[in-house]
């Protein structure tokens, strides 16, 4: 029972969720499962949700994103005193990238992370080196299986033979559903953007001139700067 007269303040938090485009229709890491888990925990352990930040279809390979960096400025403002994750890759599976907030935040006591999965919290020198130790696991972990992927699709590819449940950007699947052929159309556009980024223009500046040129998406809709960033990660245009 708490002492009369005496008043305890919960900590405040905010709530971060995120998915990528491929797992938005998977069991467990949809935006309203997230969601249901941290008000859950919140509220099991006193903490006050003021909000809860949505990145939908985006990465975790790096922190540049819109959602992330709210959150952050926020915490780094002492607008709120913690982040709060159902699953620690939800927030990042870059160790460089935590190994850096741990290093210049979560260890000198900015803020604190919290995460509902993995029952972390780095407001406690326990908690940090979990922390530290999860996410040297998970990078293994992530680059074994990228390792066993790459071989895999490289034999594949050998063979001629399809490599993925859709085309990839600039071509199209052929007969038989193995084997992939050029999409002039999409080649076309890989190349206006090849030649627009040796001209040095700007990814924005890139979507304004395809736009000029006639280019539009495979359902003939407006290309936009994320769209076309993605078309330019997976063809490996710098």
């Amino acid at each position: 029972m708490a002492d009369r007269g005496r008043t305890t303040t919960a900590m405040k938090v905010l709530g971060y969720v995120r998915v990528s485009t491929e797992e938005q229709a998977e069991i467990g890491v949809s935006l309203e499962a997230q969601q249901v888990k941290l008000a859950a925990y919140a509220s099991l352990y006193d903490l006050e949700l003021v909000e809860v930040i949505v990145d939908a279809g985006v990465s975790a390979k790096s922190f540049n994103r819109p959602g992330l960096q709210r959150a952050l400025s926020m915490l780094r403002k002492g607008k709120v005193q913690g982040l709060l994750v159902a699953k620690l890759d939800r927030l990042t599976r870059s160790m460089r990238d935590l190994g850096a907030l741990v290093e210049d935040e979560l260890v000198k006591g900015k803020w604190a992370l919290l995460s509902v999965a993995e029952q972390l919290d780095t407001r406690t020198a326990s908690g940090r080196l979990v922390l530290n130790i999860l996410g040297s696991v998970a990078t293994w972990e992530r680059d074994a299986i990228g390792e066993r992927t790459k071989e895999a699709m490289a034999h594949k590819r050998s063979k001629g033979e399809r490599i993925s449940l859709h085309a990839p950007y600039g071509y199209r699947v052929g007969s038989g559903g193995k084997v992939l052929e050029a999409a002039e159309a999409e080649q076309a556009m890989l190349t206006a953007i090849c030649e627009a980024r040796e001209r040095g223009l700007s990814q924005r500046a890139i979507v304004a001139e395809l736009a000029q040129q006639g280019f539009t998406t495979r359902k003939g809709t407006a290309l936009s700067l994320v769209q076309v960033q993605r078309i330019m990660h997976h063809a490996a245009i710098a």
